[in-house]
Protein backbone atom coordinates (compact mmCIF):
# COMPACT_ATOMS: atom_id res chain seq x y z
CA UNK A 1 0.00 0.00 0.00
CA UNK A 2 1.17 3.39 -0.96
CA UNK A 3 2.11 6.58 1.45
CA UNK A 4 -1.16 8.10 0.04
CA UNK A 5 -3.38 5.22 0.17
CA UNK A 6 -2.20 4.60 3.93
CA UNK A 7 -3.34 8.19 4.56
CA UNK A 8 -6.83 8.06 3.43
CA UNK A 9 -7.09 5.34 5.34
CA UNK A 10 -5.76 6.80 8.33
CA UNK A 11 -8.37 9.79 7.40
CA UNK A 12 -10.90 7.39 7.31
CA UNK A 13 -9.95 5.83 10.41
CA UNK A 14 -10.07 9.55 12.40
CA UNK A 15 -13.49 9.93 10.83
CA UNK A 16 -15.00 6.57 12.25
CA UNK A 17 -13.54 7.82 15.79
CA UNK A 18 -14.71 11.46 15.88
CA UNK A 19 -18.63 9.45 14.40
CA UNK A 20 -18.19 7.15 17.47
CA UNK A 21 -18.03 10.18 19.84
CA UNK A 22 -20.61 12.13 18.17
CA UNK A 23 -23.32 9.25 18.52
CA UNK A 24 -22.51 8.86 22.16
CA UNK A 25 -23.28 12.76 22.78
CA UNK A 26 -26.96 12.98 24.19
CA UNK A 27 -27.99 16.32 22.32
CA UNK A 28 -27.10 14.69 19.06
CA UNK A 29 -29.36 11.46 19.75
CA UNK A 30 -32.47 13.76 20.36
CA UNK A 31 -31.72 14.60 17.30
CA UNK A 32 -33.34 11.67 15.40
CA UNK A 33 -32.28 12.76 11.29
CA UNK A 34 -28.42 13.81 12.38
CA UNK A 35 -28.28 10.44 14.59
CA UNK A 36 -29.31 8.27 12.06
CA UNK A 37 -27.42 9.80 9.43
CA UNK A 38 -24.10 9.16 11.64
CA UNK A 39 -25.56 5.44 12.75
CA UNK A 40 -25.66 4.65 8.90
CA UNK A 41 -22.05 6.24 8.00
CA UNK A 42 -20.61 4.48 11.26
CA UNK A 43 -22.11 0.94 9.81
CA UNK A 44 -20.76 1.71 6.30
CA UNK A 45 -17.21 2.57 8.03
CA UNK A 46 -16.95 -0.50 10.59
CA UNK A 47 -15.55 -3.16 8.48
CA UNK A 48 -13.17 -0.63 6.72
CA UNK A 49 -11.66 -0.26 9.96
CA UNK A 50 -11.68 -3.54 10.96
CA UNK A 51 -10.05 -4.47 7.87
CA UNK A 52 -7.23 -1.60 7.88
CA UNK A 53 -6.71 -2.44 11.50
CA UNK A 54 -6.19 -6.39 10.65
CA UNK A 55 -3.73 -4.74 7.80
CA UNK A 56 -1.20 -2.71 10.07
CA UNK A 57 -1.37 -5.74 12.46
CA UNK A 58 0.31 -7.79 9.48
CA UNK A 59 2.38 -4.89 8.65
CA UNK A 60 3.83 -4.79 12.61
CA UNK A 61 4.14 -9.12 12.59
CA UNK A 62 5.74 -8.37 9.50
CA UNK A 63 8.30 -6.07 10.97
CA UNK A 64 8.87 -8.59 13.99
CA UNK A 65 9.70 -11.23 12.15
CA UNK A 66 12.14 -9.13 9.98
CA UNK A 67 14.12 -8.55 13.30
CA UNK A 68 14.09 -12.54 14.16
CA UNK A 69 15.17 -13.58 10.95
CA UNK A 70 18.31 -12.53 11.88
CA UNK A 71 19.00 -15.09 14.45
CA UNK A 72 20.14 -18.54 12.57
CA UNK A 73 18.40 -20.38 14.71
CA UNK A 74 15.02 -18.63 14.01
CA UNK A 75 15.39 -17.76 10.77
CA UNK A 76 13.27 -20.66 8.75
CA UNK A 77 10.58 -20.32 10.99
CA UNK A 78 10.95 -16.13 11.01
CA UNK A 79 10.55 -16.56 6.83
CA UNK A 80 7.77 -19.05 6.80
CA UNK A 81 5.46 -17.11 8.90
CA UNK A 82 6.54 -14.09 6.80
CA UNK A 83 5.64 -15.51 4.00
CA UNK A 84 1.70 -16.97 5.20
CA UNK A 85 1.64 -12.48 6.47
CA UNK A 86 2.54 -11.41 3.27
CA UNK A 87 -0.25 -13.46 1.84
CA UNK A 88 -2.85 -12.60 3.88
CA UNK A 89 -1.52 -8.56 3.67
CA UNK A 90 -1.70 -8.62 0.09
CA UNK A 91 -5.72 -10.23 0.42
CA UNK A 92 -6.38 -7.35 3.22
CA UNK A 93 -4.94 -4.41 0.65
CA UNK A 94 -7.03 -6.01 -2.75
CA UNK A 95 -10.34 -5.95 0.05
CA UNK A 96 -9.85 -2.85 1.35
CA UNK A 97 -9.07 -0.75 -2.13
CA UNK A 98 -12.49 -1.92 -3.00
CA UNK A 99 -13.64 0.95 0.26
CA UNK A 100 -12.06 3.26 -1.97
CA UNK A 101 -14.91 3.00 -4.73
CA UNK A 102 -17.31 5.61 -4.52
CA UNK A 103 -20.75 4.33 -3.41
CA UNK A 104 -23.88 4.16 -5.32
CA UNK A 105 -26.31 6.28 -3.01
CA UNK A 106 -29.28 4.59 -4.04
CA UNK A 107 -27.42 1.24 -3.04
CA UNK A 108 -29.56 1.42 0.40
CA UNK A 109 -32.47 1.44 -1.22
CA UNK A 110 -35.04 -0.77 -1.76
CA UNK A 111 -36.02 -2.00 -5.73
CA UNK A 112 -38.78 -1.25 -7.86
CA UNK A 113 -38.99 -3.97 -10.52
CA UNK A 114 -40.80 -3.39 -14.05
CA UNK A 115 -40.89 -6.43 -15.65
CA UNK A 116 -42.72 -6.24 -19.01
CA UNK A 117 -42.96 -8.55 -22.32
CA UNK A 118 -40.99 -8.23 -25.50
CA UNK A 119 -40.32 -9.79 -29.17
CA UNK A 120 -42.30 -12.84 -29.07
CA UNK A 121 -45.95 -12.65 -28.85
CA UNK A 122 -47.72 -14.67 -26.46
CA UNK A 123 -44.42 -16.68 -25.12
CA UNK A 124 -42.75 -13.38 -24.66
CA UNK A 125 -45.59 -12.90 -22.30
CA UNK A 126 -45.31 -16.41 -20.68
CA UNK A 127 -41.54 -15.46 -20.22
CA UNK A 128 -42.03 -12.48 -18.46
CA UNK A 129 -44.05 -14.19 -15.64
CA UNK A 130 -41.17 -17.07 -15.64
CA UNK A 131 -38.79 -14.18 -14.76
CA UNK A 132 -41.25 -12.52 -12.04
CA UNK A 133 -41.14 -16.19 -10.18
CA UNK A 134 -37.30 -16.02 -10.57
CA UNK A 135 -37.09 -13.07 -8.68
CA UNK A 136 -39.83 -14.32 -6.38
CA UNK A 137 -37.98 -17.26 -5.64
CA UNK A 138 -34.50 -15.25 -5.21
CA UNK A 139 -36.12 -12.72 -3.05
CA UNK A 140 -37.00 -15.43 -0.52
CA UNK A 141 -33.90 -16.94 -0.06
CA UNK A 142 -32.32 -13.67 0.63
CA UNK A 143 -35.07 -12.85 2.91
CA UNK A 144 -36.21 -9.87 1.14
CA UNK A 145 -40.21 -8.99 0.56
CA UNK A 146 -41.41 -8.94 -2.59
CA UNK A 147 -45.17 -6.72 -3.06
CA UNK A 148 -46.87 -6.40 -6.22
CA UNK A 149 -47.59 -2.77 -7.50
CA UNK A 150 -49.14 -3.21 -10.76
CA UNK A 151 -49.96 -6.42 -13.25
CA UNK A 152 -51.11 -7.11 -16.49
CA UNK A 153 -51.67 -10.70 -17.22
CA UNK A 154 -52.76 -12.20 -20.71
CA UNK A 155 -55.02 -14.99 -21.07
CA UNK A 156 -52.47 -18.11 -20.97
CA UNK A 157 -50.80 -16.99 -17.43
CA UNK A 158 -48.12 -15.11 -19.13
CA UNK A 159 -47.90 -11.28 -18.10
CA UNK A 160 -47.70 -8.18 -20.24
CA UNK A 161 -46.13 -6.07 -17.37
CA UNK A 162 -45.92 -6.27 -13.92
CA UNK A 163 -44.44 -3.64 -11.35
CA UNK A 164 -43.14 -4.83 -8.13
CA UNK A 165 -41.26 -3.57 -5.19
CA UNK A 166 -38.66 -5.89 -3.34
CA UNK A 167 -37.82 -4.45 0.28
CA UNK A 168 -34.82 -5.84 2.71
CA UNK A 169 -31.32 -4.92 2.80
CA UNK A 170 -29.00 -4.85 -0.28
CA UNK A 171 -31.90 -5.61 -2.22
CA UNK A 172 -31.01 -2.47 -5.41
CA UNK A 173 -27.44 -2.44 -4.84
CA UNK A 174 -27.58 -6.61 -5.98
CA UNK A 175 -31.20 -7.01 -8.13
CA UNK A 176 -29.52 -3.55 -10.55
CA UNK A 177 -27.57 -5.65 -12.20
CA UNK A 178 -30.42 -7.35 -13.83
CA UNK A 179 -31.53 -4.24 -16.03
CA UNK A 180 -31.85 -5.18 -19.69
CA UNK A 181 -32.98 -7.31 -22.21
CA UNK A 182 -33.56 -11.07 -21.82
CA UNK A 183 -33.49 -13.65 -24.10
CA UNK A 184 -35.23 -16.98 -24.30
CA UNK A 185 -34.75 -19.90 -26.19
CA UNK A 186 -36.81 -23.15 -25.58
CA UNK A 187 -39.67 -24.51 -27.37
CA UNK A 188 -43.31 -23.00 -26.28
CA UNK A 189 -45.66 -25.33 -24.75
CA UNK A 190 -47.88 -24.58 -28.03
CA UNK A 191 -45.52 -25.53 -30.75
CA UNK A 192 -46.45 -28.86 -32.07
CA UNK A 193 -43.36 -29.40 -34.23
CA UNK A 194 -40.75 -29.00 -31.11
CA UNK A 195 -38.96 -26.03 -33.03
CA UNK A 196 -37.15 -23.71 -30.59
CA UNK A 197 -38.19 -20.04 -30.54
CA UNK A 198 -36.59 -17.11 -29.71
CA UNK A 199 -38.50 -14.41 -27.52
CA UNK A 200 -37.59 -11.50 -25.18
CA UNK A 201 -38.78 -9.52 -22.18
CA UNK A 202 -37.24 -6.40 -20.55
CA UNK A 203 -36.17 -5.54 -16.94
CA UNK A 204 -35.93 -2.39 -15.47
CA UNK A 205 -34.72 -1.98 -11.56
CA UNK A 206 -35.13 1.56 -9.90
CA UNK A 207 -34.15 3.15 -6.59
CA UNK A 208 -37.64 3.04 -4.85
CA UNK A 209 -38.38 6.43 -3.87
CA UNK A 210 -39.38 7.79 -0.33
CA UNK A 211 -40.51 10.85 0.59
CA UNK A 212 -37.33 12.73 1.03
CA UNK A 213 -36.40 12.66 -2.42
CA UNK A 214 -38.86 13.85 -4.32
CA UNK A 215 -42.17 15.97 -3.32
CA UNK A 216 -45.28 16.11 -5.51
CA UNK A 217 -47.82 18.62 -5.24
CA UNK A 218 -51.49 17.43 -5.01
CA UNK A 219 -52.00 20.69 -7.57
CA UNK A 220 -49.38 18.65 -9.95
CA UNK A 221 -51.84 15.26 -9.87
CA UNK A 222 -54.91 14.77 -12.03
CA UNK A 223 -56.53 11.73 -10.50
CA UNK A 224 -59.45 9.33 -12.18
CA UNK A 225 -61.18 6.40 -10.94
CA UNK A 226 -62.74 4.23 -13.13
CA UNK A 227 -64.27 0.47 -12.52
CA UNK A 228 -61.29 -2.37 -12.56
CA UNK A 229 -61.12 -5.15 -15.10
CA UNK A 230 -59.76 -8.36 -14.98
CA UNK A 231 -59.40 -11.24 -12.37
CA UNK A 232 -61.81 -10.23 -9.19
CA UNK A 233 -64.90 -12.29 -9.17
CA UNK A 234 -68.20 -10.29 -8.28
CA UNK A 235 -65.89 -7.33 -7.14
CA UNK A 236 -64.85 -6.73 -11.00
CA UNK A 237 -67.00 -3.61 -13.09
CA UNK A 238 -69.19 -3.44 -9.34
CA UNK A 239 -67.06 -0.75 -7.60
CA UNK A 240 -65.09 2.79 -9.17
CA UNK A 241 -61.69 1.26 -7.59
CA UNK A 242 -59.33 1.59 -10.19
CA UNK A 243 -56.90 4.59 -10.04
CA UNK A 244 -54.91 6.98 -12.61
CA UNK A 245 -53.05 9.29 -11.58
CA UNK A 246 -51.53 11.61 -13.94
CA UNK A 247 -48.84 14.20 -13.31
CA UNK A 248 -49.45 17.34 -15.41
CA UNK A 249 -45.53 18.81 -15.52
CA UNK A 250 -44.81 15.65 -16.79
CA UNK A 251 -47.58 13.95 -18.37
CA UNK A 252 -46.53 10.92 -16.39
CA UNK A 253 -49.32 8.58 -15.80
CA UNK A 254 -49.60 5.15 -13.71
CA UNK A 255 -52.62 2.92 -13.70
CA UNK A 256 -53.31 0.58 -10.54
CA UNK A 257 -56.68 -2.19 -10.46
CA UNK A 258 -55.51 -4.91 -8.54
CA UNK A 259 -56.35 -3.57 -5.21
CA UNK A 260 -60.05 -4.02 -4.46
CA UNK A 261 -59.46 -0.91 -2.56
CA UNK A 262 -59.58 2.43 -4.05
CA UNK A 263 -57.30 3.50 -1.22
CA UNK A 264 -54.68 0.58 -1.68
CA UNK A 265 -54.35 1.58 -5.55
CA UNK A 266 -54.05 5.26 -4.84
CA UNK A 267 -51.32 4.46 -2.11
CA UNK A 268 -49.65 2.05 -4.35
CA UNK A 269 -49.92 4.37 -7.38
CA UNK A 270 -48.47 6.68 -5.94
CA UNK A 271 -45.23 4.61 -5.43
CA UNK A 272 -44.73 4.14 -8.68
CA UNK A 273 -45.22 8.15 -9.63
CA UNK A 274 -42.56 8.94 -7.13
CA UNK A 275 -40.13 6.57 -8.18
CA UNK A 276 -40.52 7.41 -11.80
CA UNK A 277 -40.19 10.75 -10.93
CA UNK A 278 -36.88 10.68 -9.52
CA UNK A 279 -36.00 8.64 -12.24
CA UNK A 280 -36.60 11.73 -14.44
CA UNK A 281 -34.84 13.87 -12.56
CA UNK A 282 -31.59 11.77 -12.33
CA UNK A 283 -32.34 11.49 -15.93
CA UNK A 284 -32.76 15.71 -16.26
CA UNK A 285 -29.38 16.17 -14.07
CA UNK A 286 -27.34 13.86 -16.12
CA UNK A 287 -28.59 15.91 -19.31
CA UNK A 288 -29.20 12.31 -21.42
CA UNK A 289 -31.71 12.38 -24.63
CA UNK A 290 -33.21 8.94 -23.27
CA UNK A 291 -34.67 7.83 -20.08
CA UNK A 292 -32.65 5.51 -17.21
CA UNK A 293 -35.62 2.94 -17.93
CA UNK A 294 -34.92 2.88 -22.12
CA UNK A 295 -30.92 2.86 -21.46
CA UNK A 296 -31.49 -0.25 -19.21
CA UNK A 297 -33.70 -2.47 -20.86
CA UNK A 298 -33.10 -0.76 -24.98
CA UNK A 299 -36.49 -1.70 -26.67
CA UNK A 300 -36.91 -5.05 -25.89
CA UNK A 301 -35.65 -6.38 -29.49
CA UNK A 302 -33.92 -9.87 -29.25
CA UNK A 303 -30.96 -8.67 -30.20
CA UNK A 304 -30.15 -6.17 -27.17
CA UNK A 305 -29.55 -8.68 -25.17
CA UNK A 306 -27.68 -9.08 -22.08
CA UNK A 307 -28.47 -12.41 -20.81
CA UNK A 308 -29.54 -15.23 -22.70
CA UNK A 309 -32.15 -18.27 -21.49
CA UNK A 310 -31.22 -21.34 -23.54
CA UNK A 311 -33.56 -24.36 -22.04
CA UNK A 312 -32.49 -27.07 -24.52
CA UNK A 313 -28.86 -27.03 -23.36
CA UNK A 314 -29.59 -25.80 -19.76
CA UNK A 315 -27.57 -23.02 -19.84
CA UNK A 316 -27.57 -19.35 -18.60
CA UNK A 317 -25.24 -16.90 -20.17
CA UNK A 318 -24.49 -13.61 -19.34
CA UNK A 319 -23.08 -10.80 -22.60
CA UNK A 320 -22.21 -8.80 -20.62
CA UNK A 321 -19.08 -10.78 -18.85
CA UNK A 322 -19.22 -13.81 -20.80
CA UNK A 323 -20.07 -15.88 -17.90
CA UNK A 324 -22.24 -19.14 -18.58
CA UNK A 325 -23.96 -21.33 -15.80
CA UNK A 326 -25.06 -24.88 -16.85
CA UNK A 327 -27.66 -25.02 -14.76
CA UNK A 328 -30.49 -23.06 -15.83
CA UNK A 329 -33.32 -25.14 -13.93
CA UNK A 330 -31.46 -23.62 -10.57
CA UNK A 331 -30.93 -20.26 -11.89
CA UNK A 332 -34.71 -20.17 -12.46
CA UNK A 333 -35.56 -21.23 -9.19
CA UNK A 334 -34.16 -18.08 -7.55
CA UNK A 335 -30.18 -18.97 -7.34
CA UNK A 336 -28.71 -16.07 -8.70
CA UNK A 337 -26.19 -15.34 -6.72
CA UNK A 338 -23.59 -16.84 -8.71
CA UNK A 339 -24.02 -14.47 -11.86
CA UNK A 340 -24.99 -11.41 -9.52
CA UNK A 341 -21.53 -12.14 -7.47
CA UNK A 342 -19.29 -12.09 -10.68
CA UNK A 343 -21.22 -9.05 -11.86
CA UNK A 344 -20.55 -7.18 -8.43
CA UNK A 345 -17.25 -8.36 -9.16
CA UNK A 346 -16.12 -7.06 -12.69
CA UNK A 347 -18.28 -3.96 -11.52
CA UNK A 348 -15.58 -3.24 -9.10
CA UNK A 349 -12.40 -3.59 -11.08
CA UNK A 350 -13.76 -1.46 -13.50
CA UNK A 351 -14.36 1.29 -11.27
CA UNK A 352 -10.96 0.35 -9.75
CA UNK A 353 -9.39 0.54 -12.96
CA UNK A 354 -10.86 4.20 -13.53
CA UNK A 355 -9.49 5.12 -9.97
CA UNK A 356 -5.78 3.89 -11.29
Amino acid sequence: MDAAMRSRFIELVASYRDIELKIADPEIMSNRGVYQELLRRHSELEPMVATYANYESCVSDMLQLDALAQDPELRDMAKAEWAVLNEKKDGLARQLQLYLIPQDPNDRKNAMVEIRSGTGGEEAALFAADLFRMYQRYADRMGWKLEVLSEAQTGLGGLKEIVFSVLGKGTFSRLKYESGTHRVQRVPDTEASGRVHTSAATVAILPEADELDIKIEPKDLKIDTFRASGAGGQHVNKTSSAIRITHLPTGTVVVCQDERSQFQNKDKALRILTTRLMEKEAESRRNQESSLRKEQVGSGDRSEKIRTYNYPQNRVTDHRINVSLHSLDEFMDGRLDGLIDALISNDQMERLSRLD
